[in-house]
């Protein structure tokens, strides 16, 4: 494990939501630009956006598949730290990213047949890896997937830990001890509504979190 543990809240779309979870130690939000998701922000009123992104912490773009020149024109419009891709972007769309100022969180969706070494490509091209549960859409499916395959991993680069993470799983989060495991992602687990996190919730878990 790389020092403390991140936490990446995603799926915002409320700034007073957000601002209310500022108050707990949360170091990522993250906010989807993908039109098939419930929690898509590319639709609100531009003073809404600019209260969404009004925030110190790690910004985080989520994209799939869109065109390399919009996810930097994007991230550069909404003052983006970081663009996390979803999709089957190449180490070349990554490393434009990359070039034009942006850290690069790469997804895979992990499965039972899953093979590390597709991720080697990308190695030079990202700054972490985000691991998720395989599902028929692109995005994160609020499933897990089975945090053992995890000890397969053998690359340098750090990464979060997402899919399906619900209160509750503070102890088997604190039992993954792999040594690049960089942070966890928490989104829908969380939620009352699409985009709209529950506090107590967050709160209630952070604070059992042994890590």
């Amino acid at each position: 494990m790389i020092g403390k543990i991140q936490i990446k809240v995603c799926g915002m779309k409320s700034a007073e939501n957000r601002a209310l979870l500022e108050q707990l130690p949360v170091d990522y939000f993250g906010f989807i630009f993908y039109p098939g998701s419930p929690r898509y922000v590319g639709n609100l009123e531009p003073d809404d956006l600019n209260q969404l992104f009004s925030t110190s912490r790690f910004r985080t773009g989520v994209f799939v598949d869109a065109p390399t020149e919009e996810v930097i024109r994007t991230a550069q419009q909404h003052h983006l730290t970081h663009v996390q891709l979803h999709g089957k972007e190449t180490p070349a769309e990554c490393e434009k990213i990359r070039s034009a100022g942006f850290k690069v969180i790469r997804s895979f969706s992990l499965h039972p047949e899953f093979d590390f070494n597709a991720c080697e490509p990308l190695t030079g091209v990202s700054d972490l890896f985000l691991f998720d549960t395989r599902g028929k859409a692109p995005g994160g499916t609020g499933q897990k997937f089975n945090w053992e395959l995890l000890e397969r991993y053998f690359l340098q680069v750090p990464f979060f830990l997402s899919g399906g993470i619900v209160p509750g799983d503070e102890q088997a989060i604190a039992a993954v001890q792999h040594p690049m495991l960089y942070g966890i992602d928490l989104n829908s687990g969380f939620e009352d509504a699409p985009g709209v996190k529950n506090f107590e919730r967050v709160k209630t878990f952070l604070d059992k979190l042994p890590i």
